[in-house]
């Protein structure tokens, strides 16, 4: 079985809380795109966990984790991201974690130009997380970055010189002090000797894993409207986010899925710049942000909170191509005593339930209806145990975005779910 795991929105949905609950049915975890620009919170019996470059499988023992080539890592954050499981019980080691050495390495260099350009930009910045995200995969495709397998280069320090001779036009065009190759070289030695028991051929990998009928798992980052081609350009992630890229940036690209559980929330949610039709403001949004613990897992940023948008969602679950819904936080609606949902939008005066990209989409205006309240179902652990108002919001949900609801989250908890029977 090869499934990917995939955000429907924003980002943020809860990924990394349902694949560690399902990552117990699995072989191999694979992340396959982004880098430590978001974060997958895991709540289990050991404690909170973000995970921001990690596969959330590696919280599990009997699971192997695969960083893709699609990913963009940088290896300090890496080196800590494990140091700090290490503190709390958790071994990360060769033989649970593998890196694919096509992967591309993330330089101290690309988060300071992440951030010279959200500084330049000031307010028409995009929301970048300043980690250097899009430096990174910009360079990737001008061919001038670093892969993992240059570690092991007897010219990598030539290669370096090179990439810092050019880099440093950028830098004088910001008026900035040039880099020192020599600074760049000693934290490729210092971290990138802690990163290379992990590197290896991950397609030889996969490719055996799936031969043999090992159960893959891909975990995405971000969701389908932060995605570089289809989502809200240019207030995008730099990669692709969808699952058709799934086995591409894990290594695999001949692979088939067989399942795409698409990730959403009872509510919306969104970190970053860019527009967000059924944004709510004042009180209301404060609650709602209480209520749901709303803020960025890798950034601390409060998120901007709304209902539940339904072109967006289905536009997600149709960019996606999911198959199934796992719905997270029903349980943060509770206190609703009626349940706002954004069900279509008025754009110059006429009303659609598509949704627009480009300038359409920033003239969009919500059109809100509102449905019965639940109250409290965070106890719930089955369908028939939740109250018939709260069967009759999921069953508008799966209607409304034209895909069924496999799992619903009720808390952070590992047990803390229903499964909805096929």
């Amino acid at each position: 079985m090869l499934t990917a795991v995939v955000g429907i929105n924003w980002g943020d949905e809860g990924k990394g809380r349902m694949v560690d609950l399902l990552s117990s049915d699995y072989d191999v975890i694979c992340r396959y795109q982004g880098g430590n620009n978001a974060g997958h919170t895991v709540v289990n019996e050991r404690g909170k966990f973000v995970l921001n470059l990690l596969p959330s499988g590696i919280l599990r023992e009997t699971t192997v984790n695969v960083m893709g080539n699609g990913m963009v890592v940088d290896l300090e954050h890496l080196t800590g991201e494990i140091a700090r499981l290490a503190e709390k019980g958790v071994k990360v080691s060769p033989a649970n974690l593998k890196i694919s050495s096509k992967a591309i390495i993330c330089l101290p260099y690309h988060k300071m130009q992440d951030i010279m350009e959200e500084e330049r930009l000031a307010d028409k910045k995009y929301g970048s997380t300043r980690r250097g995200i899009g430096p990174v995969y910009a360079d990737k495709y001008m061919k001038k970055d670093l892969r993992m397998e240059d570690l092991f280069d007897d010219g990598l320090e030539e290669k370096v010189a090179d990439l810092v001779e050019w880099k440093n036009i950028t830098f004088a065009g910001y008026g900035k002090e040039k880099i020192d190759p020599a600074e760049i070289m000693e934290w490729l030695r210092v971290y990138g000797e802690a990163v290379k028991p992990y590197v290896t051929d991950v397609t030889a990998f996969l490719t055996e894993a799936i031969a043999a009928g090992k159960n893959v798992m891909f975990e995405a980052q971000l969701g389908a409207l932060r995605d570089i081609e289809f989502g809200i350009y240019p207030y995008t992630s730099s990669s692709t986010t969808l699952a058709a890229y799934a086995p591409i940036g894990a290594g695999v690209p001949g692979a088939k899925l067989d399942n795409v559980i698409g990730i959403m929330k009872a509510y919306s949610t969104c970190v970053g710049e860019g527009p967000f039709t059924a944004e709510m403001f004042g009180e209301e949004a404060e609650k709602l942000r209480a209520a749901g613990g709303e803020y960025g897992a890798a950034t601390g940023r409060p998120r901007r909170v709304g209902p539940f948008d339904v072109p967006a969602s289905r536009y997600g679950v149709k960019m996606q191509g999911a198959d199934e819904i796992a719905l997270t936080k029903l349980d943060v609606l509770s206190y609703m005593d009626k349940i706002p949902v954004c069900v279509a939008y008025e754009i110059d005066g006429e009303r659609t339930t598509e949704f627009p990209s480009g300038e359409r989409l920033r003239h969009a205006k919500p059109v809100v209806e509102y449905v019965d309240g639940f109250g409290d179902v965070s106890g719930c652990r089955s369908w028939s145990d939740l109250p018939d108002a709260a069967k009759r919001y999921v069953a508008y949900l799966e209607n409304a975005v034209g895909c069924r609801v496999g799992y619903i989250s009720v808390g952070a908890g590992r047990d803390e779910y229903i499964r909805v029977a096929k």
